[in-house]
């Protein structure tokens, strides 16, 4: 049988991310999959080795919007590391509430757009809604929707009041409220059953083969998630991975829309046990000569941050690992086999963020 290339994006109506992939095709059945990337690479790697350190906090930030709070909150814990600097404990339950909240806004942002490519616009609108909610909770807090600046190195740029914190439960309460309302839409409608289990399988073995972080890896079986290590506040907090073993499209969609509840108990657990006190301390000197690595568990997974100092404002190098980068290889795995009707929604359910992957 003779086969076909099919290129699939950068631009595609069902997947909102300019990844491109070319397709080998024999019939409706794909045999290999190879990816080019390179679309939206914005060189913010070099230049961090322009700015003085105090200002890369901003320019991280950007790498990705969705997941904004916790690219800073890696680059200021690396700092952090490498000057010898012991932040306040009320600002590692800060740093907590605001990545929680973000873990939030991104996994019901992927929610909206699952509904969506099953042309479901209620419950893509449903879904977008509770996300506002969240956006609206940052806004209020940081002045901000999107890239709120909250953390910095020393702590955190801002408070929160005991009245914001009140409001705060208030609303993940409602959020999780509505969301148990369309949980059996997600998991339980003939539709997206039909679409999505035993659909783009990856077994626990290629999981760990292939090195998948995050909900992927969680939704193949693999109990791994970074928040377990105890950074921040993360060690005075209660919770477990949440953890499928099927490692298909209906797994992953299991594991992300169950951690939005998590986040949500996380949330109300931060701001239980939140200490009084300051919540950010002056910085002094600049970062010494030396290396050191900093990693946090965003909503695609583990990002990784290496930076290198050399006893001046600015740093010689700082590089990063973003989890969609770790998950391509994956996802590569699992596209032979599956029939090109599947591809939008095989690649919808990585997550993948390609803005965060090229930089």
């Amino acid at each position: 049988m003779s086969s076909t290339v099919i290129p699939f994006g950068p631009q595609h109506p069902v997947l909102p991310e300019p990844l491109h992939i070319k397709l080998v095709m024999e019939d409706e059945r794909i045999v290999e999959a190879i990816p080019a990337i390179g679309y939206v690479h914005r060189g913010l790697e070099k230049l961090t080795e322009t700015k003085e350190f105090t200002q890369n906090t901003f320019v991280v930030e950007r790498v990705c919007g969705i997941c904004s709070v916790m690219h800073a909150m890696a680059y200021c814990q690396g700092m952090e590391e490498l000057m010898n600097i012991a932040i306040p404990d009320r600002a590692k339950f800060l740093r907590v509430i605001w990545a929680e909240l973000h873990r939030m806004h991104s996994h019901l942002l992927w929610l909206g757009l699952l509904a969506d490519a099953f042309g479901f616009e209620s419950l893509f609108m449903q879904a977008w809604r509770n996300r506002e909610k969240v956006m609206d909770i940052m806004e209020e807090t940081c002045g901000s929707r999107v890239v709120i600046s909250a953390n910095i190195i020393g702590g955190t740029r801002r408070d929160l009041s005991k009245e914001q914190m009140v409001k705060i439960n208030q609303i993940v309460d409602e959020i999780k409220e509505d969301l148990e309302q369309l949980e059996s839409v997600f998991l339980n409608n003939y539709t997206v059953k039909h679409r999505l289990v035993g659909r783009g399988v990856l077994t626990k073995e290629d999981a760990v083969e292939y090195c998948t972080v995050g909900p992927m890896a969680r939704a193949s079986g693999i109990s791994m998630d970074l928040r377990t290590t105890g950074y921040s506040a993360y060690g005075q907090l209660d919770f477990e991975p949440i953890i499928h073993s099927d490692g298909d499209n209906y797994a992953r969609t299991y594991v992300r829309l169950h951690e939005i509840y998590q986040s949500v108990d996380l949330v109300k657990q931060a701001i239980a046990k939140i200490p009084e006190g300051e919540h950010v301390i002056p910085v002094k000197g600049v970062p010494p000569k030396g290396d050191v690595i900093s990693r946090v568990e965003q909503p695609r997974g583990e990002v990784l941050y290496f930076m290198r100092g050399n006893g001046t404002k600015t740093l010689d190098r700082l590089r990063l690992r973003t989890p969609t980068f770790a998950n391509i290889p994956s996802l590569l795995k699992m596209l032979p086999g599956s029939e090109l009707s599947d591809v939008g929604m095989l690649i919808l359910t990585i997550d993948p963020c390609i803005s965060c992957t090229e930089r």
